[in-house]
């Protein structure tokens, strides 16, 4: 049984996703990253191979650790990819949009494709039919939206996220709620429709922690995956850890 590891190091969440036989069977939020938890899911799940992705600064140990065990990678600029990434400064982008285009490569290959993350921030990465990274953009995300609107007012409430918000908010909460969640979707549909002009069909796919408030008000056809980053991740230990 072949088992591979897919950590996956954001700056809200660390997660982890176990493949077995090249099938996705369990994610994990990691509660905490000390090298005795990661040596506690080697030892539960015996992996063979390992790959890391990280936007934070983790503990080297960490790295040390998963290459002792495991056959292990870390995703950077070095890392082998399906794509090619004719960008000005390649070795500055985030670990985490290299796994995003590495999953829609594999899985949409030969298409123009939009994949839009959302974590912390809102990242919007756009690979064309020749399997190019041309960039895209980056916004703040929900969490940042509303947050920013708490820090930076004297007397706002800091609200959490929820899918369920009216047109026209009634009341402070909904009024922060309709303005995050609302503004974030018609955001997110006008660059779509940018793009539409620009490159008429393609492919739209919406993953992240936020999704879930996310995909009922958007009027473009999208395919939402949650899991798309470790389906990128995992593409690409199999290219670097052969």
């Amino acid at each position: 049984m072949a088992v591979t590891l897919c950590f996956d190091f954001g700056n809200t969440r660390k997660k982890l996703a176990v493949f077995t036989n090249k099938t996705l069977s369990k994610t994990i939020v990691l509660e905490e990253d000390s090298v005795d938890a990661i040596q506690s899911l080697i030892d539960e799940y015996k992996p063979g191979k390992s790959i890391l992705s990280s936007v934070i600064e983790h503990n080297p140990a960490i790295e040390e650790l998963l290459a002792a065990k495991t056959k292990f990678h870390k995703l950077n600029h070095l890392t082998k990819l399906a794509f090619t990434t004719p960008v000005g400064k390649p070795d500055t982008i985030g670990a985490d949009r290299l796994a995003l285009c590495a999953a829609v490569v594999h899985y949409y290959p030969k298409k123009h494709n939009l994949v839009i993350g959302m974590g912390s921030c809102v990242t919007y990465n756009f690979i064309n039919k020749y399997h190019e990274f041309l960039g895209g953009a980056i916004s703040p995300g929900m969490e940042m939206r509303l947050k920013a609107m708490h820090h930076y007012t004297a007397k706002l409430p800091l609200v959490k996220a929820d899918s369920n918000v009216p047109l026209i908010g009634y009341d402070t909460t909904t009024n922060l709620l309709t303005g995050a969640v609302l503004g974030l979707a018609k955001e997110i549909d006008g660059f779509v429709d940018a793009y539409k002009e620009k490159y008429g069909n393609f492919n739209v796919l919406l993953t992240g922690g936020d999704l879930v408030h996310l995909a009922s008000h958007l009027k473009n056809k999208i395919f939402a995956d949650s899991d798309l980053i470790f389906k990128g991740l995992y593409a690409i230990s199999e290219v670097n850890n052969p």
